[in-house]
């Protein structure tokens, strides 16, 4: 499909938690016979040199844009769980985030921040952008994406708590509608010791702080 890590085709078979390269060239036909009829609809001439090619780039951008749901982010997580008795808190800050708003269907970005207390068992640290990425390249709001990344790691590792802040511009704002291009919109969710508020305020302040 992509050079993207470990995404399965869409040919209704699975082939696991590996790289796969192709896209299925019926499912890109079928895609983009429909996004040559929207071209005709928004006046176009999907004829023209310029746009000869275009139903067929929209469609592999779609599928790139929403392989998430291709992948399971749990078996992303159980590939590198490993014993270790270190029982302090884990983060992962500043990943990059790019979704699809599923009520307009325009991008929205921005950085996640994730930690864990580790209960026996940590993961290896490149699987949490992972897991992030997962559950992005999906249609989305932010809201249920913080929600969905927080259980993934809760209900896999079995930490002592979980924490997720993720923080968005979203384009649904910016280019239409109140057309606010500063606002920025954040949500978090907790479990276990993040619901505390001692352990809560470390996780913050140490996501806001920067290397010097």
């Amino acid at each position: 499909m992509t050079d993207h890590d470990n995404i399965p085709d869409r040919d209704g078979g699975i082939n696991g938690y590996q790289k796969i390269d192709r896209y299925n060239p019926e499912l890109i036909k079928n895609l983009s016979a429909h996004y040559h009829e929207v071209l005709k609809e928004l006046g176009e001439n999907p004829e023209r040199e310029g746009l000869l090619k275009t139903p067929e780039r929209m469609a592999k951008a779609m599928l790139y844009l929403t392989h998430g749901y291709d992948l399971n982010a749990k078996d992303i997580l159980t590939s590198a769980m490993f014993k270790e008795e270190y029982s302090q808190m884990v983060i992962v800050k500043d990943i990059e985030v790019y979704s699809m708003c599923e009520h307009h269907m325009l991008p929205f970005f921005g950085k996640a921040h994730v930690a864990y207390i580790p209960n026996g068992h940590v993961v290896g640290l490149s699987k949490i952008p992972r897991v992030v990425d997962v559950y992005a390249r999906r249609l989305q709001v932010q809201e249920r994406l913080t929600n969905e990344i927080r259980d993934c790691i809760q209900q896999t590792l079995n930490p002592i708590g979980v924490g997720v802040v993720i923080e968005c511009r979203h384009l649904c704002m910016s280019m239409r509608g109140v057309q606010k291009q500063n606002s920025v919109t954040t949500t978090s969710a907790f479990t276990g010791e993040f619901m505390k508020e001692k352990t809560r305020t470390e996780f913050l302040n140490l996501i806001s702080s920067r290397l010097s």
